[in-house]
């Protein structure tokens, strides 16, 4: 008889501390604790999905209850008390799900059984996970018997949103707040399972899966699991992008060059090609939120990146800034795809962007020439301004030029003559600072109107 199929992220399901990923501060603790005999009575385990709550409180739960104990603390994994642990099927470890028992009848449950002395191991442990979930009843029938439990019985509660626990019951617990799987030990991970399985996966691959994941082991272990099933043959960054419906690189790299093209067009070639071939706009949104900030991670820290070239950080900084605005309002709109090709005609409008500080700073370079007059200069001392009371902004009206040309003065000669830029230079650069600047005076108004609403 075949054997039955498991899945990775049961198979590969940590059996002992060690074997823990990115944890080691929890896993100390709970180690030195066990073996310094300093134990408490609850402990609470917080993180995000996938990081390691439940495990660590099964790990500990077998520990507890080992029979034959490593010297290392470790549990042995092969005595009665371990065996039933691994299957579900220990009376002595109860593991109950906070969202499908929250009620004050289900805690009273557990309130009437504690008492009772463990059946084969030392301790009798009850595991909550999603415990806040739990409603402030349950919580408040809990409370009594977290303050005075029996000496053989453990509280274990798992996490993913700790500010919904009431303060009470988080007072009376041994917080770990459980950090999310760097993206290099999640490569690692899902190497060895790789070489473990035989199948042959490239680097680049693992690393996307392990992007995708957002620190999440078992999202990552679930979606290696998907991809194996997809192909038998060795495992690409394109059929990992294939399996998880992503946008081929290609398209952002042709992005990236009409970029620095100018190619207006490309932004209704890229949004038609999307649409027949049935992508998700808004997916895609988050896939070039995330290529622009590689890229803007590559002009900033110098980091090697095959078109972070074609673009200035200034520039990186803006369209960044740009597709977080929009991303809020993308799914609301409704014509998304206009929407979506709009935003890419600014994105590819930006490589001829004037950055303000460029503008402010060549303005104050380069001041306005001198407007020559036949008059003498008066003698009689200019009275200051009076100080402002308020600040606005107006557009740029350009000084009304002369009828008739001035006079040069007979002392000036054309060898003499100072060079200046002529004044429509500086015309043209305040019109461009106005626009800039009205523009970015319109942003942040915006964005007080909506803080205070």
């Amino acid at each position: 008889m075949a054997e039955k199929y498991q899945i990775l992220a049961r198979k590969y399901r940590p059996q002992q501390f060690c074997d823990v990923v990115a944890q080691e501060a929890a896993v100390v603790t709970l180690k030195n604790a066990i073996r310094f005999e300093k134990l408490a009575h609850a402990y609470l385990f917080c993180g995000s999905r996938g990081v390691g709550k439940t495990t660590l409180a099964r790990l500990f739960a077998k520990a507890l209850n080992c029979q034959s104990l490593g010297p290392d603390q470790e549990p042995c994994n092969t005595c009665p008390s371990c065996r039933e642990i691994v299957a579900g099927q220990s009376l002595d470890v109860i593991e109950i799900d906070g969202a499908s028992n929250r009620g004050i009848d289900d805690i009273r449950q557990i309130n009437e059984t504690v008492g009772y002395a463990p059946s084969h191991g030392k301790y009798k442990i009850y595991i909550i996970d999603e415990v806040h979930m739990l409603t402030k009843e349950a919580f408040n029938a809990l409370l009594k018997t977290l303050e005075e439990p029996p000496e053989q019985a453990k509280f274990f509660f798992a996490t993913t949103e700790p500010h919904k626990v009431l303060p009470t019951i988080i007072s009376r617990c041994q917080r770990f707040d459980l950090a999310r799987i760097p993206s290099s030990l999640t490569v690692q991970k899902l190497q060895q399972i790789a070489t473990d399985l035989s199948r042959p996966v490239d680097r680049d691959a693992l690393e996307l899966i392990a992007s995708f994941s957002e620190g999440s082991l078992r999202d990552a272990e679930s979606l290696f699991d998907q991809i194996l099933c997809f192909s038998d043959q060795t495992i690409t960054n394109a059929i990992v992008r294939q399996t998880l419906g992503l946008v081929p690189a290609e398209l952002f790299t042709q992005l990236d060059q009409a970029f620095a093209d100018y190619r207006l067009s490309f932004a209704f070639e890229l949004v038609e090609q999307l649409f027949q071939t049935g992508k998700d706009l808004a997916h895609f949104l988050e896939q070039l939120v995330e290529h622009y900030r590689h890229l803007t991670m590559a002009r900033t820290l110098n980091t090697p990146h095959p078109t972070a070239a074609l673009y200035t950080q200034q520039q990186c900084l803006h369209i960044l800034d740009l597709l977080i605005q929009a991303e809020p309002n993308f799914q609301k709109s409704p014509f998304p795809r206009i929407t979506l090709e709009s935003l890419l005609l600014q994105i590819i409008r930006t490589k001829h962007r004037i950055p303000i500080e460029t503008l402010i700073r060549t303005l104050t370079e380069n001041p306005p020439p001198p407007v020559p007059t036949t008059q003498e200069p008066s003698n009689t001392p200019t009275s200051p301004p009076a100080e402002l009371k308020e600040v606005s902004f107006t557009p740029f009206k350009p000084p009304e030029e002369p009828t008739h040309p001035p006079t040069p003065s007979p002392k000036t000669t054309e060898a003499t003559a100072p060079l200046s830029k002529h004044s429509s230079h500086y015309d043209t650069l305040v019109r461009f600072a106005t626009v800039e600047l009205e523009g970015t005076l319109t942003s942040m108004q915006k964005k007080s109107l909506t803080a205070k609403g």
